[in-house]
């Protein structure tokens, strides 16, 4: 057996298709335990689709194979897979009147461990995650992100992912329409919430995120096909030249990561 440890999400091949438009042209990515990625580039690439379809959005068809850590699930459902351990963080939250923060979020608790926690212990641990992110006690008995500003939607993406402790976070742009008060503070919850054993995958445009949350591996995503994959100079560079600079890479070949020194201790 290899010395080397099983990632937490492994695609292989991966396709993504609205009816019969091809959207993403054969993605392969390996992502080990502790090790975080960045997905960059342009508008209109194709970044915020694959991270849909990873999650199973069920306007898209899949080709490929999609792994996490070792199961199959490419043919499982939103639901199966965040059961799992696979969580998304969406870039425009969807709004839900008449459900409060707290009902709602005991309730995706109960779903991820497979049993509702008693309303005292969850209380509990949904204040001490209030407090890390920064959001008054008042925020659990609103409607969910019913006139919410960008920034607290944001915020309760990342309380999302600190009470569920998922296996493998996917953010999508969760740095958007941030100021840069709420950008740290999303950043430490993020750097709070996943561990050594848990791997992201940040979809961004933006390298000001990735000076909080300091990237392994970063991948520069053009025209649906990860076109150049390296190291967080990656992201300097994009900063510094744009990705106009960089559609001559198109078709290179990009290597799926090898685990970093700390994943693979």
């Amino acid at each position: 057996m290899s010395e080397r440890r099983q990632p937490v999400l492994s695609c292989r091949d991966v396709r993504v298709f609205v009816d019969d438009k091809s959207i993403v042209h054969g993605v392969s990515l390996d992502i080990y335990p502790g090790e975080r990625h960045a997905l960059m580039g342009p508008n209109g690439s194709g970044k915020s689709t694959f991270a849909q379809a990873l999650m199973g959005h069920p306007a898209y068809r899949v080709e490929g194979e999609i792994y996490l850590r070792g199961e199959r699930i490419t043919d499982r459902s939103p639901d199966q897979r965040a059961r799992r351990g696979l969580f998304l963080g969406f870039q425009y939250p969807v709004a839900v009147p008449g459900l409060s923060v707290a009902s709602f979020l005991r309730a995706a608790v109960g779903a991820r461990r497979g049993d509702k926690p008693p309303i005292r212990a969850f209380r509990k641990e949904l204040f001490e995650a209030f407090r890390v992110l920064d959001i008054p006690r008042e925020f659990a008995g609103r409607y969910l992100n019913d006139g919410f500003s960008g920034g607290e939607k944001k915020r309760l993406e990342i309380l999302q992912l600190l009470l569920l402790k998922p296996a493998f976070a996917l953010l999508d742009e969760i740095d958007s329409g941030l100021d840069i008060d709420a950008l740290k503070v999303v950043a430490s919850g993020i750097d709070r919430g996943l561990g050594k054993d848990q791997g992201l995958l940040m979809v961004t445009h933006y390298q000001r995120i990735l000076d909080y949350l300091p990237p392994d591996r970063v991948h520069v995503f053009v025209a649906g096909r990860i076109a150049r994959s390296g190291g967080p100079e990656q992201a300097l560079e994009l900063e510094a030249r744009g990705y106009e600079q960089r559609q001559g890479s198109v078709g290179e070949p990009a290597a799926t990561s090898a685990p970093s020194e700390s994943a693979r201790s």
